[in-house]
């Protein structure tokens, strides 16, 4: 279970449940929050390897000689490029604040599920939605005194939100080239990169140019899209299988 919980109100912004954990899976999160609500001040999160890449950490997923400034960290970018600070939580009691909602939903939504006899996946889910209504809107917070809604919606009509408005700059055309993963390139002397044994023709790049690679996923249709760019010109995209590329467990 991924959840994003704003600060203020306690509101639960996003909730939903993952087959696996996945950089992907919080940036998806991330972009929820963003189109729906509004881009955060910023976020606040523990010590991951999805947020925050730490030298000698055990993980294979990583170059251990790598520094946290040199390492992707994809999500990171993500929340780099719009804007949004990235703190991270060092303490119980500021772990605690998205831990104690998160053990309420998952405590409440195993129970519902073992009362109703819900197996499938997908029920769990719609089931989820249903804890996270009930919390937000008909629960009061037992440390705000609030309604989780009803204090985000007055911190939204008083002008007191830091939240602000979603908007894609230029050259950048659309959520896929903002909400997705990022990797560089060389073109070969054959005019073409190499990504995860897949080969890519490049057109509007020289030999020995570094091309950026943004990739975003539709797990509903199981593609792929692979936009590559050149010193910020959009010069070539590409639909493939995600099982192709051989990158994210969906």
């Amino acid at each position: 279970m991924i959840t994003s919980l704003d600060d203020h109100s306690r509101h639960i912004l996003y909730a939903d449940l993952w087959k696996q954990e996945s950089s992907w899976a919080h940036i998806v999160a991330a972009k929820y929050v963003a189109s729906t609500v509004g881009v955060p001040l910023s976020y606040y999160v523990d010590n991951h390897v999805i947020f925050r890449y730490l030298e000698k950490r055990d993980s294979r997923h990583y170059n251990y000689t790598a520094t946290e400034e040199t390492a992707v960290v994809q999500w990171r970018e993500v929340l780099r490029q719009l804007g949004i600070e990235i703190k991270h939580a060092m303490s119980p009691a500021a772990k605690g604040k998205i831990e104690r909602p998160y053990r309420w939903l998952q405590d409440h939504l195993v129970r519902t599920c073992l009362r109703e006899h819900v197996t499938r996946f997908e029920d769990a889910r719609a089931l989820l939605l249903q804890e996270v209504h009930h919390y937000n809107h008909k629960r009061i917070h037992s440390v705000t005194k609030e309604i989780p809604a009803l204090r985000f919606e007055r911190a939204l009509d008083d002008k007191r939100s830091l939240f602000k408005p979603l908007n894609i700059h230029t050259p950048y055309q659309s959520f896929d080239d903002i909400f997705c993963y990022r990797f560089t390139r060389v073109v070969d002397p054959y005019r073409k990169i190499s990504f995860n044994n897949l080969k890519f023709a490049i057109s509007g790049a020289p030999i020995r140019a570094t091309v950026e690679l943004r990739i975003s996923f539709n797990l509903d249709t199981k593609m792929a899209l692979i936009r590559i760019w050149y010193q910020l010109n959009l010069i070539g995209e590409h639909r493939v299988k995600i099982d192709d590329l051989k990158m994210i467990n969906a």
